[in-house]
């Protein structure tokens, strides 16, 4: 075909280009909003109160309480993420994580309706390369910063689930500071949270459904 026949023909069907491409773009944005609103309405505590209070006997009603909103929040990052894999900051959050992937039927089927997808679990060891957690842990700060209104740059306090192991005291827990001085001070345990990349100790990739990580786990 000439140069000068199909100019027309492209004039033609570049503004039905345009239209399906805005009607995806629309399409796509009610289909997620569509799933945030099922995420907000999941009865997480039906299941997972009671395994929770067994597995964190630490834990009262009000803290457990916390932990499932910040499961929530788990999944609403991972709802924003889509694909890119991200790493939790958050052991009470993994925890909760772990007993809620037991409930396989209703599992899959959050996922499938709240994601679009089965989110994965994968340890640390099971990382293509050493540096995807920290990848991982980077992106989740962004998008818990985004989600709370908080400069991940200059933050004025910590997302939801970068603070909740040190609110709720956890001896185990991941702990994370403004204060990037008293951060790394020695023997604090504390990572700085405006230079996170040296964070918790997981990921995941898509692959696999591992157990056991030695800090938070993330999925794809």
């Amino acid at each position: 075909m000439k140069i000068e026949s199909a100019a027309p023909l492209l004039l033609v069907l570049a503004p039905a280009i345009v239209l399906s491409l805005l009607a995806l773009s629309v399409l796509g944005r009610r289909r997620r909003a569509a799933r945030g609103h099922y995420i907000d309405g999941f009865d997480f505590a039906r299941l997972l109160d009671r395994r929770l209070a067994k597995r964190r006997p630490e834990l009262d009603p009000t803290q457990r309480a916390r932990v499932i909103e910040g499961l929530r929040e788990w999944f609403h990052l991972h709802l924003a993420a889509g694909r890119r894999q991200l790493s939790m900051p958050s052991q009470a959050v993994d925890d909760a994580w772990h007993e809620f992937i037991l409930f396989t039927r209703n599992y899959q089927d959050f996922c499938r309706r709240g994601l679009g997808r089965f989110l994965h679990h994968v340890p640390a060891e099971a990382m293509a390369t050493p540096t995807q957690a920290s990848t991982g842990l980077r992106r989740s700060w962004r998008l818990a910063c985004r989600r709370a209104g908080i400069d991940p740059k200059a933050p004025a306090t910590l997302p939801l689930l970068f603070a909740l192991d040190g609110e709720l005291g956890l001896a185990d827990g991941f702990r994370y500071r403004i204060d990037c001085l008293a951060a790394g001070g020695a023997g604090s345990g504390a990572y700085c949270a405006t230079h996170i990349g040296c964070g918790s100790g997981c990921g995941s990739d898509g692959g696999g459904d591992g157990d056991g990580c030695s800090g938070g786990c993330g999925g794809d």
